[in-house]
């Protein structure tokens, strides 16, 4: 699992429904859900 920081409950948590993505400048970068509060969350990287 993927593991981001959610703004909302500023903790570290395992993301729910990770997608690999693509940003504008070609880097990869990971979105997904908080299993908590249900908050949009990201990380930039592979």
């Amino acid at each position: 699992m993927v593991t981001a920081y959610c703004v909302k409950c500023r903790a570290k948590r395992e993301m729910q429904n990770p997608m690999r993505i693509v940003m504008k400048n070609n880097k990869p970068a990971t979105k997904g859900t908080c299993p908590v509060c249900g908050t949009k969350m990201f990380r930039i990287g592979g």
